[in-house]
C-alpha cells in the first residue's frame, strides 16, 4: 500500500535519535528530516537526558542495547521526568521480554531491526498522533476539573450563604453569641478530622454544626431568656427545638442542610439513652450529633450564659469526664481529650464580645 508520508507529517515536532552506532543516527536523521521533522541524535543515556534538560522535544526514538545507560533505563528516566514526551524503542532482537518491558514502562511503540523508512515515518506518525490526542484528553479533563471545582465553590457559596442567613436569624432570638456559633463550626471541623472524616464530610459539620439549635427561634422568649433554671413543663418546651430545627432544616437535596438537620435533633441525644426527643442510644445516634453534643457542652460551659458565669477549664473537664460514657460517647470524648490544645486556641481567637 502506498502512503502519502506528507499527510503523516507533524511539522511542529522535534525528535531526538538516541543510538550509540553512528551510522543509524545518521540514517534515521535524514529519513526524518525529510519529512520535515526537526532531529538531534545522542550517542547514549546520558547524553540523550542532557539534551532532553536544555531542549523540547516530542519525541524520543532510542536504541534498547547501548552501552552505560541502556535504551530501558533511559525510557524509565524520561517516563518520571519528562512524562509527556512519547518514546519509541528500537532493537536488533526479536526479544519478546524486552518489547513487553518496553511498553509496560509506557513506550508508544517497539521497532525491531533492520530499519525501514516506511516502518519508521509510520511508527512516527502513530506516536506523535498517539500523544497529541493524550495531550488533548488532559487538557479537555484538566478543563472539565476546573469547571466542576468552580460550580462546587459556587454551590458552596450558595450553602454558607444559606447557612449564615438561618443563623443570623436564630441570633435575633437566643443570648448565645455569634462567636458561640462560630466556635462550634471550628470545634466540630477540629474533631471531626481528629476522628479521621475525610474532607468532605468535615467541611460539611463545619458549616453544619452552627445550625444545630437553629429550633430555638420557635420558642417563646419567656422560656428561652429566662435567667433562671427551668421548671419541668419549661424544659418540656424547650426540648421541642431538636424538632423544630430538624422541620426547618430537613427533606433538602442540599448535604449541608440535611447533615444540619441530623444534628439539630439528635445533639441532645446521650449515649446511655437518656436525652432527647428520641431516647436513642449509643451507635443508634448519628456520630455527627454526638460529636457536636461534646462540642457544644464544652462552649457551654466555659462562656458566660444568661443563667450563670463561665466555667473554669478545671470544672468544665470535671464535669464532662463525669459524663464520659453517659452522656457522651467515649470515643469522640476521648479524641475531645486529645486535642484540647486546638479548642483552647480557638476560644482565644474567637471570645464573646
Amino acid at each position: 500500500m502506498q502512503v502519502d508520508h506528507a499527510e503523516l507529517r507533524h511539522s511542529e515536532a522535534s525528535i531526538l535519535i538516541v543510538d550509540d552506532e553512528f551510522l543509524v543516527c545518521t540514517i534515521l536523521q535524514r529519513w526524518l528530516e525529510m519529512e520535515g521533522y526537526r532531529c538531534q541524535t545522542a550517542s547514549g543515556g546520558k547524553e540523550a537526558l542532557e539534551l532532553l534538560h536544555h531542549d523540547e522535544f516530542q519525541l524520543v526514538l532510542s536504541d534498547i542495547m547501548m552501552p552505560g545507560m541502556d535504551g530501558i533505563a533511559l525510557l524509565e528516566q524520561i517516563r518520571t521526568r519528562f512524562p509527556d514526551i512519547a518514546v519509541i524503542m528500537i532493537t536488533g532482537l526479536d526479544d519478546r521480554r524486552s518489547a513487553k518491558q518496553a511498553l509496560e514502562l509506557g513506550a508508544y511503540g517497539y521497532i525491531i531491526k533492520p530499519l525501514e523508512r516506511h516502518e519508521i515515518l509510520i511508527n512516527v506518525y502513530s506516536a506523535l498522533e498517539r500523544r497529541r490526542l493524550s495531550l488533548e484528553s488532559l487538557a479537555y479533563e484538566k478543563e472539565l476539573e476546573e469547571k466542576v471545582e468552580e460550580r462546587t465553590r459556587e454551590m458552596r457559596e450558595r450553602e454558607e450563604e444559606i447557612a449564615f442567613r438561618l443563623v443570623a436569624a436564630a441570633e435575633y432570638r437566643d443570648d448565645e453569641t455569634g462567636a458561640h456559633i462560630q466556635r462550634v463550626g471550628l470545634f466540630s471541623e477540629a474533631l471531626a478530622s481528629r476522628l479521621g472524616w475525610d474532607q468532605e464530610q468535615t467541611y460539611l459539620i463545619k458549616r453544619a454544626a452552627p445550625m444545630h439549635d437553629i429550633g430555638k427561634i420557635g420558642i417563646p422568649d419567656n422560656i428561652l431568656r429566662k435567667p433562671a433554671r427551668l421548671d419541668a413543663k419549661e424544659f418540656e418546651i424547650i426540648k421541642q427545638h431538636t424538632i423544630i430545627g430538624h422541620e426547618i432544616l430537613g427533606g433538602s437535596e442540599i448535604p449541608l442542610l440535611n447533615m444540619a438537620a441530623e444534628i439539630a435533633l439528635y445533639h441532645h441525644e446521650k449515649w446511655d439513652g437518656t436525652g432527647y426527643p428520641q431516647r436513642l442510644k449509643g451507635d443508634r445516634i448519628p456520630q455527627s450529633a454526638r460529636l457536636v453534643a461534646v462540642v457544644d457542652v464544652f462552649d457551654a460551659l466555659m462562656n458566660d450564659r444568661i443563667y450563670r458565669p463561665a466555667l473554669p477549664e478545671e470544672k468544665t473537664l470535671e464535669i464532662m469526664r463525669e459524663g464520659n460514657g453517659s452522656h457522651f460517647d467515649p470515643e469522640i470524648f476521648e479524641a475531645f481529650i486529645a486535642i484540647l490544645p486546638e479548642f483552647r486556641q480557638i476560644l482565644a481567637n474567637h471570645p464573646d464580645c
